[in-house]
């Protein structure tokens, strides 16, 4: 072998290491642009909870830095908003307020026939609350040699201190507003004058709950009926014990499950082997798992689609990234139609939604799905 040959070989040599290296720094690229794609995940591009959010996004500028520099509240030319008055049967008292001479020059004054300036005003009573005692009257029986007491009404005998206004009021401050027993035992001493103890309202919501029994059971036993159920769950602790409360929701009511489990099996026993509608739900594997295995319609989340079409369009990929603007697009001209809906004919309305359904499904099928993305992106059912 000649120095030519020798030269040609040390060459090629030296272009197949480099080859190899390229090759290798190639696929080192792709695996830490992947890992710096996962690591800028956040609420608003996936399906991470904001909590979850090492760094939090930058506030906005206020309305009044924008441009315009527009002032607060009401804004010229739009309709006024006021709260509708109080009924006549509504009120509970009225005051007329006469003039008997003119405030100007002391002159006569005669009636008027024009509507009087009116100013309605609701207010707390001195003593909000009515304190009654029932008495059940002692009789003594010479046959039976005992005292018996006169019965009270059932509604008396149950209501125990607090009466069935105020044990829903209890019951109201707890479950809505999430009051402690603590605030609701403050408000029961500073507003309504009445001091109660934390016991007392633990037994007034446990008094409460007992009641709710055959309600619950009944929309519990009409949940698997419901044509359309929207699911999601949430985690907490009680008394440091995990649980975690499933919502349930149909256009008619809302049902909460409190479970030691977020396993698919809840949904066995809530909704049931039989449940034949349409489950709305998020990508949680529970769900995944239930539609699989009874071969269930669901509908998956939007604001969880867009979260990730959103994080598709951060990715290096030009194919990937392409793809994603082209889907978010889509459900973005969707949703222009969903909020004009009260605009629009409900003939118009159906088709937009029907064209950007088969716009979404010819993207994702036949649209140009690049052949590297591996990420599933679960779809509208």
């Amino acid at each position: 072998m000649d120095a030519k040959d020798r030269k040609i070989e040390q060459l090629q040599r030296m272009i197949a290491e480099q080859a190899a290296t390229i090759k290798k720094l190639v696929q080192r690229v792709d695996q830490l642009e992947r890992k710096l794609a996962a690591a800028n995940k956040n609420s608003s591009n996936s399906s991470k909870p904001p909590s979850s959010d090492i760094v939090k996004k930058p506030k906005g500028k206020g309305r009044g830095k924008q441009k315009g520099n527009r002032k607060p509240g009401g804004q010229k030319g739009h309709p006024k908003h006021e709260r509708p008055p109080f009924l006549p049967d509504e009120l509970d008292g009225a005051w007329d307020y006469t003039l008997s001479i003119c405030p100007d020059c002391g002159g006569k004054l005669d009636a008027s026939d024009k509507a009087p300036k009116v100013i309605q005003q609701v207010e707390i009573v001195k003593k909000p609350v009515r304190i009654d005692e029932h008495r059940g009257l002692a009789y003594w029986c010479s046959t039976c040699q005992k005292i018996h007491y006169a019965p009270f009404p059932p509604e008396v005998e149950k209501g125990q201190l607090l009466g069935a206004r105020l044990t829903t009021l209890v019951a109201y401050m707890k479950g809505v507003c999430h009051c402690s027993f603590s605030t609701i035992r403050r408000f029961f001493r500073d507003v309504l004058k009445v001091r109660v103890s934390r016991g007392q309202l633990a037994k007034t919501i446990a008094k409460a709950t007992e009641s709710m029994k055959s309600a619950y059971a009944e929309l519990l036993a009409a949940l698997p009926s419901q044509p359309y159920v929207r699911s999601d769950e949430t985690g907490h602790k009680e008394n440091a014990k995990r649980f975690w409360t499933w919502c349930f929701r149909t256009d008619l009511f809302t049902l909460f499950w409190m479970d030691r489990s977020r396993g698919s099996q809840v949904l066995y026993e809530v909704l049931g082997a039989d449940f034949d509608g349409v489950l709305g739900c998020d990508y949680f594997s529970a769900y995944r798992k239930y539609m699989r295995e009874l071969d269930l319609r669901v509908q998956f989340c939007l604001a969880h689609l867009i979260r990730d079409l959103k994080y598709l369009t951060t990715l290096s990929d030009k194919a990937t990234k392409a793809y994603g603007r082209r889907l978010l697009g889509t459900v973005r001209e969707m949703f222009h139609t969903i909020h004009r809906s009260d605009e629009l004919s409900d003939p118009t309305v159906e088709r937009r939604l029907a064209a950007a359904r088969e716009t979404m499904i010819a993207i994702v099928h036949g649209g140009g799905r690049p052949k590297a993305f591996h990420h599933r992106t679960p779809t509208a059912a």
